[in-house]
């Protein structure tokens, strides 16, 4: 889902210091470079310490059929469901929990998540009411009608909020299924005043509604090796844990209304009229959208408002959710999509009101198409056979369908934000096909799973889009005013959503820029995007946890990422890197150290300062007997210098001459004359570690790029130097040039040679004597065994 989200605040916050396990805490290394050991879940048959699904990895299955009764003139749905539920885990089940969401728009059912709240500064009339104290049921949320089983048998039941448990008759053993019936209905909120995913938006002009049928029916929690069952609140905010299942849904709906839903349409053949399917055949071969719904068409359909109904039929195959749409309002556009990796035909679709057309009609379902076709480059090839974009006045996804917003002004004009902005959301929202639609994380826990990872692949298809698209999550620059803010204010990205303050930027962008900072800063594009597409692969149709994601971006990549999880996602320090200092050194070639005589004594037989008490022990444990007294042929020199046996002279004076440095001859001296060292001081002032990014520019207006590894910080996590050689001058240092490390504060990532900006210095250069080097050797003083004049 793609929000405009204002800062809100929250009663609960996720502290930093729990999640930041540090083994060395007080010193200035060791710690940003530690792995994540156990901040990680231990690997286990279910999932492996490589971030693969484990070879007894399991998950539960539901399977759905639904029949659906949309009353416009009451504005309510009606539904009865039969559910197939299969236990593939390896616990008995005593009960089953479902989602029932649309109980967040009532006044008594919802999960009642308050906001703190304070006097406002202005109000107007229709904000401005007494309070209601007790609340009273303003008439929304689900009304269950009937729960049996398979036989017609009532099954008992609890309704906690926002969830619903049934208790089972018996448990329901490993590979066992149970089979039950909901009916139900519930009013359809005006999305548009009241909020939330789905609604109705009426249309004043000309009396007609537009239906986003969302989180509709109720709809089975998961249950998983890693929380058990996932039956946490919906609050309107973490989305969505859900099951894989086959559906086929029944929609009566008017039969003037025009209907788009997950899956594939079974009866085209019944609901459209002759024209309107042939359009449609041609459109699955065409390269540019045909209206299979004319403009005309709909105009017409939005004054006769038809008394009679029509079923709509659609089947969907391993899709974790259903959603669709209604009106008489639409228009109708499609074209085929060949995905050349799997040589996948599909139909993209785009549904849209008048007041859409002249966006709509023109980049919509080209969106859809590109979006697709860019994922499957990216993540795994599109399997299903539909993608959809349903102008709606939001933002919000489904499988195959998706609801948008792009609207023009009355006279068919568009501002340049509006289109990007369409687009951008077109993208995001189809995107969410593959993210968490068939990588199907835990939203209702992890957000960022979905939005963050789906916001770096939106980025990456906008800029294929257009090169000049002007993305606004994704480049590591866009992150900086959020990294600014004060620490009380911000969250770690492995926090629960309900608990974010600013949730636009925590769970989105940071995630986002964090991941194209992995891409095109740390690992490279060609590491990154295999491990990217390793872990969709991996973990598509199953339910992925952070831990597999980064253990696999690890273990495809060979790269050791633990500091960037550990400081990106788990913590909340900025980047703040700043060069402090430049010393500048040019060379001395005056010869500072001759050769010269060193006088010294022959080396004392070395023994133990200290006469332990192993020591002490083994020689009166009378089974112990030591080797250099079984063998006498062990019995050296040394052996008896230590132990007094031998006597040396340690007094007298010995002495030898040390190498010297020599000094270059003329041309060697020459060929280094113009050569200048430079010594650039950094300070880690933010606590992110990040690659050191330098631009030299030289005064002949000559440049150079250098980078070092984030690992330059691991002995010194505060502070590190790095020293070049060049053999012409430095007129100035850019750290960052590209702003790619997100670095908060670059008033102090650049150096310039002004003459006062600098400490200068010396430093020798002599010539190099060849000589050999023995470890262990005594470099030619004399040693005890020779001052004995002895060889064994």
């Amino acid at each position: 889902m793609k929000l405009q989200v204002t800062a809100l605040s929250v009663f609960l916050y996720f502290g930093v210091s729990a999640q930041q396990i540090q083994n060395n805490p007080g010193s200035n290394h060791g710690n940003k470079f530690e792995q994540l050991g156990t901040i990680l879940p231990t690997p286990n048959v279910y999932r492996t310490a490589s971030g693969a699904p484990g070879h007894a990895y399991w998950q539960n299955r539901a399977d759905y059929e639904i029949f659906a009764y949309l009353d416009e003139d009451k504005r309510n749905l009606k539904g009865s469901e039969t559910v197939t539920y299969y236990n593939n885990s390896p616990d008995d089940l005593d009960y089953i929990w479902l989602q029932l969401d649309e109980n967040q728009q009532s006044t008594v059912k919802k999960a009642d998540y308050q906001f703190s709240s304070t006097l406002p500064k202005s109000l107007n009339d229709q904000q401005l009411k007494v309070s209601e104290l007790p609340v009273k049921d303003n008439g929304y949320g689900v009304t269950l009608e009937k729960v049996t089983d398979a036989s017609g048998n009532s099954l008992l039941y609890t309704v906690n909020k926002t969830m619903m448990r049934i208790d089972l008759p018996k448990s329901l053993k490993k590979g066992e299924k149970f089979v039950f019936k909901v009916d139900w209905n519930y009013n359809i909120p005006n999305r548009i005043k009241m909020g939330g995913r789905g609604g109705y938006e009426n249309f004043a002009e000309d009396g007609n509604d537009l239906y986003t049928i969302t989180q509709w029916f109720p709809r089975m929690c998961v249950y998983s090796d890693f929380h058990g069952w996932q039956n946490h609140q919906f609050t309107g905010r973490g989305e969505f844990a859900l099951v894989f299942g086959n559906y086929k849904v029944s929609i009566n709906v008017p039969s003037d209304h025009i209907v788009g839903g997950t899956g594939e349409c079974k009866n085209y053949d019944l609901v459209l009229s002759s024209e309107q399917l042939l359009r449609y055949k041609k459109a699955q071969t065409s390269n540019e959208p045909i209206e299979i719904v004319t403009l005309d068409e709909a105009k017409k359909a939005e004054k006769n408002h038809s008394k009679q109904r029509k079923t709509w039929v659609f089947e969907a195959k391993d899709v974790r959710d259903f959603a669709w749409t209604s009106s008489r309002k639409f228009v109708w556009d499609g074209m085929g999509v060949l995905i050349p990796e799997n040589n996948n035909k599909v139909m993209a679709m785009s549904f849209y009101p008048k007041e859409a057309y002249g966006l709509y009609r023109k980049f919509s379902t080209k969106a859809v198409a590109h979006t697709i076709k860019t994922y499957s480059e990216f993540t795994i090839p599109y399997p299903y056979p539909v993608a959809q974009s349903v102008e709606a006045a939001n933002g919000m996804e489904y499988p195959m369908i998706c609801f948008n917003y792009g609207r023009t002004e009355k006279d068919g004009t568009y501002s340049e934000g509006t289109k990007n902005g369409m687009i951008g959301v077109i993208i995001h929202e189809v995107g969410h096909n593959f993210f968490p639609m068939i990588i199907n994380s835990d939203e209702r826990q992890w957000s960022w799973m979905d939005e963050g990872l789906n916001t770096f692949t939106e980025y990456l298809t906008e800029e294929k889009w257009d090169n000049k698209f002007p993305s606004k999550r994704g480049p590591a620059w866009t992150i900086v005013d959020y990294m600014k803010l004060p620490k009380n204010q911000l969250e770690p990205i492995m926090s629960n959503s309900e608990n974010i303050i600013q949730f636009g930027p925590n769970a989105y962008a940071k995630p986002a820029t964090g991941l194209n900072i992995l891409r095109e800063t740390i690992m490279g594009r060609e590491l990154f995007d295999k491990a990217f597409k390793t872990y969709s692969k991996r973990w598509a149709f199953r339910h992925p946890e952070p831990a597999d994601l980064f253990r696999t971006m690890e273990d495809a990549s060979g790269e050791d990422l633990d500091w960037f999880w550990r400081g990106w996602f788990y913590g909340t320090d900025p980047v703040d890197i700043a060069i402090d200092k430049v010393t500048i050194a040019t060379p001395d070639f005056e010869v500072s150290q001759p050769e010269k005589e060193i006088k010294y004594k022959v080396e004392k037989p070395i023994q133990n300062e200290f006469d332990d008490i192993s020591k002490q022990r083994n020689r009166e444990d009378k089974n112990i007997s030591f080797e250099v007294e079984k063998d006498k042929s062990l019995q050296d020199f040394y052996y008896k210098y230590d132990r007094g046996q031998e006597k040396i002279d340690t007094n007298k004076e010995y002495s030898f001459k040390s190498d010297g440095n020599e000094s270059l001859d003329k041309k060697d001296q020459e060929k280094f004359r113009n050569m200048t060292a430079y010594q650039i001081d950094f300070t880690n002032k933010g606590g992110m570690v990040m690659p050191i990014i330098l631009e030299f520019t030289f005064e002949d207006g000559s440049k150079l790029k250098d980078k070092s590894s984030a690992q330059i910080w691991r002995h010194n996590e505060q502070k590190v130097s790095k020293t070049f050689y060049f053999d012409k001058k430095i007129k100035s240092i850019q750290l960052d040039p590209m702003r790619e490390t997100a670095d908060i504060d670059t008033s102090n990532n650049f150096w310039s040679n002004d003459g006062s900006s600098a400490e200068n210095s010396k430093f020798q250069v002599f010539k190099e004597k060849q000589k050999a080097t023995v470890r262990g050797g005594a470099n030619g003083k004399v040693n005890p065994m020779q001052a004995a004049g002895k060889k064994n």
